[in-house]
């Protein structure tokens, strides 16, 4: 299983072009379209062992940076129907048809309902919005297998913000429907139980690895006296 480190700093939802953090996404990103030529990975799920570990920040700040390559076509699905936090952090209304209804409503298809972000010209969202059936029942729907089938020939990378894996279950059951899950691990927060516990949920095949979030050591200050000098 691969690790990848990240220093993000809180506050901000899309990390600086030319910061620490940018640069790890954009390494980030590198690994997933290597994935994507080596194993055919084209939807990515992100998790956590718990809460507040950092998984909408690198949901957002990876689609955003597979998005910037020429004529990428990406979609981001906030697909914590729990707890979406998604479109808040990127300041779209949660006012409209969002996965839910696309779900349990048949309300159109992701591509109809996803919503441009502003200064990131390949990359669309589709907001969870309010949950129309139970959770249980929409996750394991053949309607959502179908969406993010859909999906997948429409977009070049499909990353989905799923919930935390060890408060509930929604996330290792959308793991049978992706080609692999990222588990992003908060540096001095997560602890190796937290960690064994999230991974047993999960089909080890599936995980592709480790995202270290919040890694603002001495690789940080490295690359701040690298371009100062």
């Amino acid at each position: 299983m691969r690790t990848h480190r990240i220093g993000t700093r809180r506050g901000a939802t899309l990390a600086p072009p030319g910061t620490f953090a940018a640069e790890q996404y954009q390494n980030l990103r590198l690994k997933v379209e290597r994935l994507h030529e080596t194993r055919g990975v084209r939807v990515v799920a992100v998790t956590s062992p718990g809460a507040n570990d950092g998984k909408t920040l690198t949901s957002i700040n990876l689609a955003a940076a597979l998005a910037r390559g020429p004529g990428a076509r990406v979609l981001l699905i906030d697909a914590d129907l729990r707890r979406p936090s998604v479109g808040s952090q990127l300041g779209i209304a949660e006012d409209g048809a969002g996965l839910a209804a696309a779900i349990g409503d048949a309300a159109g298809s992701l591509p109809d309902i996803a919503r441009q972000v502003d200064g990131v010209a390949g990359l669309t969202v589709v907001p969870a919005g309010p949950p129309t059936h139970d959770v249980h029942e929409l996750l394991r729907s053949p309607r959502f297998e179908q969406l993010l089938q859909d999906a997948r020939g429409a977009y070049d990378f499909v990353v989905l913000d799923t919930p935390p894996l060890v408060p509930v279950c929604d996330a290792a059951v959308m793991s049978r429907l992706v080609d692999g899950m990222l588990v992003v691990v908060a540096a001095h927060e997560t602890t190796r139980k937290q960690l064994g516990e999230a991974l047993s949920l999960l089909d080890e095949s599936k995980t592709l690895g480790l995202v270290f979030n919040g890694d603002e050591g001495a690789r940080a200050s490295q690359y701040d006296a690298y371009y100062r000098n």
